[in-house]
């Protein structure tokens, strides 16, 4: 049986043809990625793999993320700051200034003194 060999200057036709994004993918990838939208879901709106998703369109998928999370901070920050918003405050110093709650639970007996427990065992 003969073996072909195809010439040297032909080019692999096989599989899908280059992703070229549009203005309109990249805008839809943006905005998927900056609502928190799984990239894997992301790739497959736009009919691709994930990893080709990755590869062009890196920028919409960093830049949505941070511009979202921009929008969310500003939005906080005026609500804790000019609005009023004690709990926009308080979520701001525990997330941003790594402020906590803590809270102590001390056990003393009646007059102040440590609180002696003892436990007895019964049958019945």
């Amino acid at each position: 049986m003969p073996v072909y060999y195809p010439p040297e200057d032909a080019k692999n036709q096989g599989g899908r043809p280059p992703h070229v994004p549009t203005d309109q993918q990249r805008a839809t990838v943006k905005a998927m990625s900056a609502y928190g939208v799984p990239q894997h879901d992301i790739a497959r709106v736009i009919g691709i793999h994930d990893e080709s998703l990755r590869k062009h369109y890196r920028d919409e998928l960093d830049l949505g993320v941070i511009e979202a999370n921009a929008k969310i901070a500003e939005t906080l920050f005026r609500q804790a700051t000019k609005e009023g918003n004690t709990t926009a405050a308080i979520w701001w110093t525990k997330s941003r200034m790594g402020w906590k709650e803590k809270t102590e639970v001390a056990h003393t007996g009646p007059d102040g003194s440590k609180l002696v427990v003892a436990w007895e065992a019964s049958k019945e």
